[in-house]
This record gives structure tokens, C-alpha cells and sequence, in this order.
């Protein structure tokens, strides 16, 4: 009888235990957010597409470069001589005044000393001061992705900006290798 026992508690304890089932998600998604938030960004960057063609249509003087990044700008002064343009590590100083799509001054006559592609700079401005020679100044018009996009700058520029900013290249030192 106390083999049966054993025998029936052994046999129980072999059966009663069974693999861990995975469990099923309580609701599934569909992916709409993302589908949503996509399509709100391709209207967005449509928008402000339309707004910058206008201000370059607006402004026929200017001979308005499309860069290879997604942004436009026009020099104010450039300089025809085959000079040095910043590299990676390279130290620039260079003075920017950044305004609004309408033209409302944001920061103005900002003087700033960068190590290119090492310290913190919004895209668009890390892209274009790598397009000027020193004491060349350029105009850039950023939409909001290639400036400071969703975040804005938690200061003064506010979510989804476009930018225009007119930055002069003052200096350059190069990295020593």
C-alpha cells in the first residue's frame, strides 16, 4: 500500500506539471500611431516646404542654393579664393542671427566658438557652417527637422520652427592631426 502511494504521488507529480504557456497580448496594435504621426510629419514638412518656396520666390535677388541635407540658403559675401572650409575637429568662430519663417528675430548678433562635429549644434548649422570659407556670410533657411524639430530649443524656439539664420564665418583653426 505505501508503494501504491508513492508510486501514484510520483506518477501525479509527473503529470500534474506542464510547460509555461506564453501569454496573449491583451489588445493588439495596429501600428495607426505610427501611421498617424507619419502622415502628420509629411503634411508638416509640405507646409513648410510651400513657406520657404515662397520666401525664395519672394526674394529673386538672392541666388538660393538647394543643399544635398534638405535646406537653402544664398550668400551674402562670399569669397571666391580657394580657401580652407571647416573639417571634423577643426574649431570655428563664427556669428549667426537666427529669426523665424515671418522674419521675427530670435537670437541676434550671437557669437560662438564650435569644435565641428564634437559639441552640440542643431543640424542644419552643423551642415551649413561646413559649406563657408572664413568671413564668408551666408543666409540658411532650416525647416524645422534640419533645426531644432520637435523639442525646439527649450528656450525661445518653440516646437516644429523653421529657421532663417544669417551666419558669418569669422575663423577657423584647424585640428592639429
Amino acid at each position: 500500500m505505501k508503494n501504491l502511494l508513492i508510486l501514484s504521488t510520483v506518477v501525479l507529480l509527473c503529470f500534474s506539471c506542464k510547460p509555461p504557456e506564453a501569454r496573449l497580448p491583451e489588445s493588439v496594435q495596429s501600428g495607426s500611431f505610427l501611421k498617424a504621426s507619419a502622415e502628420r510629419n509629411k503634411k508638416l514638412n509640405e507646409l513648410e516646404q510651400q513657406q520657404i518656396l515662397d520666401i525664395i520666390k519672394s526674394n529673386p535677388d538672392n541666388n538660393y542654393i538647394a543643399s544635398e541635407s534638405g535646406f537653402w540658403y544664398y550668400y551674402n559675401t562670399k569669397v571666391e579664393m580657394d580657401t580652407i572650409q571647416p573639417q571634423f575637429g577643426d574649431v570655428v568662430n563664427f556669428t549667426f542671427d537666427v529669426s523665424d519663417i515671418e522674419g521675427t528675430e530670435i537670437y541676434a548678433n550671437t557669437t560662438k566658438t564650435y569644435i565641428m562635429d564634437k559639441e552640440e549644434l542643431f543640424t542644419g548649422l552643423r551642415e551649413g557652417l561646413k559649406l563657408l570659407k572664413p568671413s564668408e556670410t551666408a543666409t540658411f533657411i532650416f525647416p524645422s527637422q534640419k533645426a531644432f524639430g520637435y523639442y525646439g530649443d527649450e528656450h525661445k524656439i518653440g516646437t516644429n520652427v523653421p529657421l532663417i539664420c544669417e551666419v558669418t564665418l569669422n575663423t577657423i583653426t584647424q585640428k592639429n592631426d
